[in-house]
């Protein structure tokens, strides 16, 4: 799909919001306890909903992209962000200390197969996971999809897009002293870890603004401060997975695994003009991937709540319920 998507707000195309049927912290070893939430039909086609980041954690309205007369929605905050505890912690907390979680999950409620909805960072876990355990995922949905490459790191961290955004740019790589900007993942990680929380937060703040005001298509710039907890949360644990390159074993891993999960059917959808993934990453997936089917939004950024994503990812969910007993679900 490339096409202009109009004017309409996402909330048009969801599902009215719906409260959870159940909650919970679920210790998952390692000091870490997630927070876990269940939402819609108990007996519905199971889901499980990556959220991006890292550190973004779940909000209420990634609830809405599921008929809830049909799905069993499973939210969760990912280790050291959202509701899960301890906050903005980094130890023990890798790529596959996640893709343990999401299968800790998927056992404690009893879960055989389920669909796997992930967005940016989402999106590259979604994949892992999949890739790790090809018979658990039934059906991947990924938007913005973002697979821990150098470029893509080279490309929002190293001037890329600060080319489309000189102003922001500007305000991001300027606190850091000059001869430190050949290496910004570097140089903001040694302030967000350092012992002073005010420079923590100082930095995790400019660190956000950066991403937020590329999130959209219509994007003027970051309007505001994000609050001080959640962007230290957001930044460290962005930082500290970039600055370890996600603990993937080869650049082009996910990429070089897609065979593994030739079996498994996906939509990706993909905004044409997302400043934050750029679209190679999605066309490379779909390329390599045989039952991945690729939706390009013509006029539409990174964020999940452009209207034009929202409204294809709706479209997504309810087509699979209709597909739901040939998925196997």
């Amino acid at each position: 799909m490339d096409r202009v998507a109009g004017q309409k707000s996402a909330l048009h195309y969801l599902f009215p919001s719906i409260e959870p049927f159940d909650r919970c912290l679920l210790d998952v070893g390692d000091g870490h306890k997630l927070y876990v939430e269940q939402c819609g039909h108990p007996d519905g086609i199971p889901v499980v909903v990556l959220h991006g980041g890292p550190g973004g954690g779940c909000s209420p309205a990634m609830r809405r992209y599921f008929d809830p007369n049909h799905y069993r929605i499973v939210l969760f905050d990912q280790r050291g962000c959202g509701m899960s505890r301890p906050n903005a912690s980094v130890e023990a907390n890798t790529t596959w200390h996640l893709v343990h979680d999401i299968e800790a999950i998927r056992e404690r409620l009893g879960i055989d197969r389920w669909v796997v909805f992930g967005g940016s960072w989402g999106a590259t876990l979604a994949l892992l996971y999949a890739q790790t355990h090809p018979d658990r995922a039934a059906y991947l949905v990924l938007r913005g999809v973002f697979l821990m490459m150098q470029r893509e790191l080279d490309w929002f961290y190293g001037g890329g897009a600060g080319q489309f955004h000189p102003e922001e740019w500007q305000l991001f790589s300027g606190i850091i002293p000059e001869d430190e900007r050949g290496d910004l993942i570097a140089a903001y990680g040694k302030r967000l870890f350092g012992n002073d929380i005010s420079e923590q937060t100082h930095f995790a703040r400019a660190w956000c603004r950066w991403e937020n005001a590329l999130a959209t298509v219509r994007s003027e710039g970051a309007h505001g401060e994000a609050p001080g907890q959640y962007a230290r949360a957001f930044a460290r644990l962005e930082n500290h997975y970039f600055r370890h390159k996600g603990w993937l074993e080869r650049d082009a891993q996910i990429l070089e695994d897609m065979p593994l999960i030739a079996h498994i059917s996906g939509t990706v959808v993909q905004g044409r003009f997302d400043m934050i993934c750029p679209p190679r990453s999605a066309w490379e997936v779909t390329e390599r991937w045989s039952r991945g089917e690729l939706w390009m939004v013509g006029m539409a950024g990174h964020a999940l709540s452009e209207a034009g994503i929202s409204e294809q990812l709706v479209r997504v969910t309810n087509a699979i319920v209709r597909q739901a007993t040939k998925l196997g679900l």
